[in-house]
């Protein structure tokens, strides 16, 4: 099976800043003073950001980068949201897909995917979690049978964030079953439009369908299309699981709105000024400046500013808030020092500061969660446009419960946190060397 045409595939960026003497705000202004159009297509002005380098600055040159650190990254999403300009395609292709694909894929594998990537023409899931495989990863049962170039996919995977709309897949699944648990898997780029692929959306209490089940009934995927190496896709998972753990705790990335990747949602030939100010609604799953101003702003206009109660609760939603940003860049000061120094482990070259920054961010949610029923009050109870904050936090409280268990629930991340990074005993279970057949 042959991967799809790129749409509109724009060039990759041929040379690196110097981290040390880059001026990223002034990067960042020339291209919006140069580039920025409100009447152009969506396609066009994603293709002008992937083009520059600037759909996602940290990734490396040769992978559609520039080299930047998260701070630099930051940096420039700020001038973005300043300038009032749709930022990047949000989405698992670019927070998930792309740093995995940059890691692991073949020269030939990042050429094929990661242009449509960077400028959305093309959006990616996450197919890992099945109904017995949510919290015990490892223990996934949808199989893959090799047929010549191709394996048969069989199986059913759930909690598909936006895979109605994408249509590539980050796919793992069982290809030897008489190897332990852990290994005999294999991570492919899996087209999703195709026979034998059935996407359910799942409606959740916002009365959005955010997630999907898939089921998968011998669909075909290329033997091209492994990334990583056959067996090898437990190892490419948890890099991938580590990119979503501290994406969940990153929020989505700068500008003053976005659309959604991808032909599916239909609004790549759309003008791209239709989304200023627009966010998916994932991105109440974490914290940023947005919504903190519109805490502050809302607790002004119902004069609660002065309530010693809820000035505390702002106070210490605003020091955690501090602490999370605080902590990413001493995580990338240390990504960057493991590339330099050849330490190669789990993520980008760390160990369990993923997992830390995704507990943290539950931390901050659920007090973003209490700061907002405090000032709302009974108006917390409905929803809708045309309610308070335009139900922007009402949305809030009613999705906060959901971060907190997807990416692998903050019970399984405690756990992670205390074997790999404080080397405390696993829990007791059959030896890591028994089949996955005998299990």
């Amino acid at each position: 099976m042959t991967a799809s045409p790129q749409q509109g595939a724009s060039s990759l960026p041929a040379t690196a800043d110097s981290p040390a003497s880059t001026d990223v705000g002034q990067i960042v202004e020339q291209f919006v003073d140069d580039s920025w159009d409100p009447d152009i297509p969506v396609r066009e002005w994603w293709a002008r950001m992937a083009t520059a380098g600037l759909a996602s600055p940290t990734l490396p040159v040769d992978a559609g980068g520039r080299g930047w650190t998260a701070g630099q990254a930051t940096q420039a999403s700020r001038v973005l949201a300043d300038r009032r300009v749709v930022g990047p395609p949000s989405g698992l292709g670019m927070l998930l897909a792309a740093p995995t694909i940059a890691k692991h894929a073949n020269r030939e594998q990042i050429d094929q995917w990661m242009p449509s990537i960077l400028n959305g023409t093309e959006g990616w899931c996450q197919l890992f979690s099945e109904p017995g495989a949510g919290s015990d990863l490892a223990g996934l049962q949808a199989k893959a049978v090799k047929d010549g170039d191709e394996w048969i996919i069989t199986g059913q995977k759930v909690w598909t964030s936006n895979g109605h709309e994408c249509e590539w897949g980050m796919l793992i699944a069982r290809t030897d079953p008489d190897l332990p648990k852990h290994q005999g898997i294999t991570y492919f780029g899996f087209p999703m439009n195709q026979p034998g692929v059935e996407v359910r959306p799942l409606t959740e209490m916002t009365g959005r369908a955010l997630f999907n089940e898939v089921f998968i009934s011998e669909a075909r995927v290329s033997d091209s299309n492994i990334i990583g190496g056959r067996g090898n896709g437990w190892r490419v998972a948890n890099s991938t699981l580590a990119f979503e753990r501290m994406g969940i705790s990153g929020g989505h990335g700068g500008g003053f709105g976005t659309a959604t990747p991808g032909a599916i949602a239909g609004h790549l030939d759309r003008p791209v000024g239709d989304f200023l100010g627009y966010r998916p609604p994932i991105s109440v799953g974490a914290v940023g400046r947005r919504v903190l101003r519109v805490l502050q702003e809302e607790a002004d206009k119902r004069d609660k500013s002065s309530d010693p109660v809820v000035r505390e609760a702002l106070v210490q939603l605003h020091v955690l808030h501090r602490l999370a940003s605080l902590s990413s860049r001493r995580f990338s000061a240390e990504r960057k020092a493991a590339r330099q120094s050849g330490v190669e482990r789990i993520g980008l070259g760390v160990g369990v500061e993923g997992n830390v920054a995704k507990v943290h961010n539950s931390r901050v949610l659920m007090q973003a969660r209490h700061v907002a029923g405090l000032i709302l009050g009974p108006d917390a109870a409905l929803v809708g446009d045309d309610s308070a904050t335009g139900g922007m936090l009402q949305e809030l409280i009613l999705f906060s419960p959901a971060p907190p268990i997807y990416g692998g629930t903050d019970e399984i991340q405690r756990n992670v946190i205390g074997e790999r990074g404080l080397g405390l005993p696993k829990e007791p279970g059959p030896s890591k060397d028994t089949p996955f057949s005998r299990l």
